[in-house]
């Protein structure tokens, strides 16, 4: 070989050299095949060895990899979920090679792990073609299959379905600024999409306080379903804390709670970073404007800040026709004292003018809100909370009641707060929080006749029936009774969609173990209408009396006949009579033979005959 590439120096062009070598490499002699495959296969899985620090790592990075721990025995998806994901990125096992990669956004990478990854803990590294890496250490584990008589660990029974299942992850995100101000108000936009192979129901996403404070919405957003690949745009005002100064960066929290077509409750949360304004040195800030050094903390950015930061309901189930109470947790979350604040549930302004910049008497206006869900009881929707201290909270309460018209869903409602700072300037922060509402069947549990006498220890029937009782066709699932104390067979039916004023029978066998009251537990279960398993239960109380003691029966005979008993005379006088002495008496006093009961054994004549060859006198 050596010789060949000497002469082949002499010979070729430098460019016709290259050009040789690399045909060389591609078609090795037939000894060196198998070495120079393998080593053609690594170079292309594997990323070069001064490649393992990001050349960007601002840009790319793994957040997460789904699921965690995988079976080797079947090809089996991750999910990579990160930043700077581009078309061309590989999914890389550390000490083993690169996966099938296919990319679906610049945060979203899937891989398909093949059959035979030997078992172990792999760090996961993500390849860009400019040689950008990025590692996160331990991030998928490889396990083997449970044996026959092994007990599997959690995670490897869970890996296979683990993905089968809705999965939320952040596309994209940004804000109104380049750089967060502290102690300001800003917009944030953000992106979510469905990276899983199910579809995603009853989406949540909720902003936690922390460097940012949510505003208008009461941190929560309602998003409805998305299916699998669907992505969702939607914004949320923020308010930047004082907190942020002297920091570099800002994080905000998110969390999106999700459900899939089975009711499961998932979670995905997520921590996103913003770049600080630098704070400014003191000699700069003192030549750049001839402005006194108070006027800054006295300007708007020092105000009040009023926020829900929690609230709930009593009862905590709503539904239409339902009176309940609506709780607020109330915070001021500025800088300044809120003065003369005051609460309206539904919307509403200081719409009645201001002098000196407070508003006065009567200079409130709650009427503008929907009402159509929710309406004011005992009093109106306008409450006043008097002066909340900054960081001081507040608790407020409002009597509402649901609307007989209004269906189960999810309904937002506008909180607005009216109140003043210290220097008489008026402000309104508008809020809004949600409240579900369900629609819970109406039904009625009884017995369909008159439950029949039970006795302890003695089987008997229950008939009892289902009915619904409500306006709406419902489709029901078991219906049940079960008791304490009692053994019950054929106690649980199917019972499927009933119409209003339909009804189920269920006629189920009870065996009462004691006398005394006895307790039904009768129960049906249903699909709420936010996809959740839901049961109604009811209870019934019933008497078990003692059992009645049964008396042994006469003796039969093989004709099935009562035996009857023969007398006897003990001497002292005439022992009762059995039927067959009656019967013969009857017929002695027939033919005049005499008919009084004998006083004891009846001695019968026997009469003599001669025997055949002996003398008779």
């Amino acid at each position: 070989m050596n010789d060949l590439h000497h002469s082949l120096r002499r010979v070729l062009p430098a460019a016709a050299l290259v050009a040789l070598l690399l045909l060389l490499v591609a078609f090795p002699p037939a000894g060196q095949a198998q070495d120079a495959t393998a080593t053609a296969t690594a170079t292309a899985t594997l990323p070069p060895a001064t490649a393992t620090q990001p050349s960007d790592p601002g840009n790319l990075t793994i957040i997460a990899v789904q699921p965690g721990t995988v079976v080797n025995t079947g090809d089996t998806e991750i999910v990579v979920t990160g930043t700077g994901f581009v078309d061309g990125s590989v999914v890389v096992l550390s000490n083993w090679g690169g996966l099938e990669t296919t990319f679906v956004s610049r945060q979203v990478l899937r891989a398909n792990v093949p059959t035979g990854v030997p078992p172990g803990s792999y760090d996961v590294q993500v390849v860009n073609p400019n040689a950008a890496t990025a590692v996160l250490r331990g991030g998928l584990n490889v396990v083997l299959p449970a044996g026959p008589t092994d007990t599997p660990e959690p995670t490897a029974t869970a890996a296979p379905t683990d993905f089968i299942r809705p999965l939320l992850v952040v596309q994209s995100y940004g804000a109104s600024a380049a750089q967060i101000t502290p102690n300001s108000n800003l917009d944030f936009e953000m992106t979510i999409v469905n990276a899983g192979q199910a579809t995603a129901g009853n989406v949540l996403a909720t902003f936690v306080s922390g460097d940012f404070v949510p505003r208008a919405t009461g941190g929560v957003r309602a998003l409805g379903t998305l299916t699998p690949g669907q992505p969702i745009r939607f914004w949320q005002p923020l308010f930047a804390t004082a907190e942020l100064r002297g920091k570099t960066t800002a994080v905000l929290k998110v969390t999106t709670t999700y459900t899939d077509i089975n009711g499961q409750s998932y979670e995905s949360s997520f921590e996103l970073t913003f770049p600080v304004v630098p704070q400014a040195s003191g000699g700069a800030a003192a030549t750049a404007t001839p402005t006194p050094t108070v006027t800054p903390t006295a300007g708007p950015r020092q105000r009040p800040q009023l926020l829900v930061t929690g609230y709930t309901t009593e009862p905590e189930t709503l539904q239409p026709g339902l009176p309940f109470t609506l709780t607020m947790d109330v915070s001021n979350e500025g800088q300044a004292n809120a003065r003369n604040v005051v609460l309206i549930v539904g919307g509403g302004t200081a719409g009645g003018g201001t002098t000196d910049g407070t508003p006065e008497a009567g200079g409130v206006s709650g009427a503008g809100g929907s009402f159509a869900e929710f309406a004011p009881i005992g009093s109106s929707n306008v409450s006043r909370l008097g002066d909340v201290a900054a960081g001081e909270g507040r608790e407020a309460a409002q009597q509402l009641i649901v609307n007989t018209t209004t269906k189960p869903g999810a309904y937002p409602v506008k909180v607005s707060f009216v109140y003043t700072d210290n220097n008489g300037i008026s402000y309104t922060d508008d809020q809004v929080i949600t409240l579900l509402v369900f629609q819970q069947p109406q039904v009625e549990m009884n017995f369909y006749t008159a439950p029949p006498t039970l006795f302890a220890g003695e089987p008997g029937g229950l008939p009892l029936q289902l009915v619904n009782t409500g306006r709406n066709a419902v489709v029901f699932g078991n219906f049940t009774v079960n008791a304490e104390n009692a053994e019950l067979t054929n106690n649980a039916i199917f019972v499927g969609a009933l119409e209003p004023g339909g009804f189920f029978p269920l006629d189920a066998l009870i065996t009462p173990f004691e006398p005394g009251p006895l307790d039904l537990q009768l129960s049906v279960t249903y699909t709420d209408d936010f996809n959740r398993p839901s049961v109604i239960t009811e209870t019934l109380t019933i008497e078990v009396l003692e059992a009645i003691p049964v008396e042994p029966g006469p003796e039969l005979g093989p004709d099935g006949l009562p035996i009857d008993e023969v007398p006897i005379d003990d001497g002292g006088g005439t022992a009762e009579e059995s039927l067959g002495q009656r019967i013969w008496r009857f017929i002695r006093g027939l033919f005049g033979l005499g008919s009084e009961p004998s006083s004891g054994e009846e001695q019968v004549p026997v009469e003599e005959f001669p025997v055949e060859g002996e003398f008779v006198p």
